[in-house]
């Protein structure tokens, strides 16, 4: 067994906007892990690829774009050449580009190393889409986190009315059935409930009980 096999990793997969990310940060904080947003990775690789003009389709161009990519982490905030886009990659119109080029194929592998290289001791937690399923299939724990899709978009709505966006509840809501749809249905890694993963229903949940919820579960497991 690989050293890197040895450090323990908490998966959270789930769909859009069902604050897995929000969760997996603090449970990370909590443990003193690290912390990876694969969804960050596919909306900066997006993000670069509208900059610089490649098509959203264009599959080996976009597999070309990845693997030169500079991309930095740093806590929330996520560099590209060097310049902070955290907010440039959160906006709509980057999460809808993320999730078109995340049904791509060769895409997905290309950025499964990169991925992995996240994975450090004394341990990582991530959230995505196949966290659990494809990208670290043996996590020590495996969560699926999700809620409503109206109580998605509302918490949608309320983080893009905090940094100035304009937005519609109504649009949120059909945008999010119709990303849904498509990390369900793709071919690629499609997003769903693993075998072995806790469902983590957040709908009438506080942050705070998610939270303690998935610590709950590690310690559990006799992993913390």
């Amino acid at each position: 067994m690989s050293t890197a096999c040895t450090i323990p990793v908490i998966a959270i997969d789930g769909p859009s906007a069902s604050g897995k990310g929000t969760v997996a940060a603090l449970v990370a904080r909590e443990l003193g892990f690290h912390y990876l947003d694969s969804g960050a990775i596919y909306r900066v690789t997006a993000y670069a690829a509208m900059d610089k003009g490649v098509a959203l389709d264009d599959e080996p161009a976009l597999v070309a774009l990845s693997r030169v990519l500079d991309l930095r982490f740093d806590g929330a905030e996520v560099y590209l050449d060097g310049q902070p886009v955290g907010d440039a990659i959160r906006t709509e119109a980057a999460g809808r580009a993320a999730s078109q080029i995340a049904a791509l194929p060769d895409l997905r592998a290309a950025l499964l190393e990169l991925q992995r290289a996240f994975r450090k001791a004394p341990g990582l937690v991530t959230d995505g889409r196949d966290m659990g399923s494809v990208v670290f299939p043996d996590a020590r724990l495996k969560v699926f986190l999700t809620a409503t899709a109206e109580e998605r978009a509302k918490r949608r709505y309320k983080q893009l009315i905090e940094k100035g966006f304009d937005a519609s509840l109504p649009a949120l809501v059909q945008d999010l059935r119709e990303r849904d749809a498509r990390d369900a249905n793709r071919s690629a890694a499609p997003l769903r409930l693993e075998a072995g993963a806790h469902l983590l229903e957040t709908t009438d949940m506080t942050i705070t009980h998610a939270v303690n919820q998935v610590i709950g579960w590690y310690r559990e497991a006799g992993q913390g």
